[in-house]
């Protein structure tokens, strides 16, 4: 798990100095803190990412194999349609 730090006496102390008493600084650091946490827990870091766009590209080299095999067949067919079609123009224009 990610995790981000940050300073909370920090923090406690420039509460403090912006009108907080100590509880309500500390209790906001705690919330802060807490908050911050539980995020965490949706956050992508860079290796996530990383794992990602590498399934991503296996998973577009597999459906670019499986259509270039299902594709494969249709050539062949269009080929021999494509013949028989020059044969059938040829034999009319030179009959025997």
């Amino acid at each position: 798990m990610t995790t981000i730090t940050f300073d909370t006496l920090k923090l406690v102390e420039t509460l403090k100095a912006s009108g907080f008493d100590e509880p309500q600084a500390r209790g906001m650091a705690a919330a802060i803190q807490e908050v911050q946490k539980s995020n965490l827990d949706e956050v992508a870091t860079k290796h996530d990412l990383e794992m990602v766009k590498t399934e991503l590209k296996r998973d577009i080299k597999e459906l670019e194999l499986r259509i270039a095999a299902e594709i494969a067949p249709l050539k062949r067919g269009m080929t021999a349609c494509f013949g028989g079609i020059i044969a059938l123009i040829l034999k009319s224009f030179f009959p025997h």
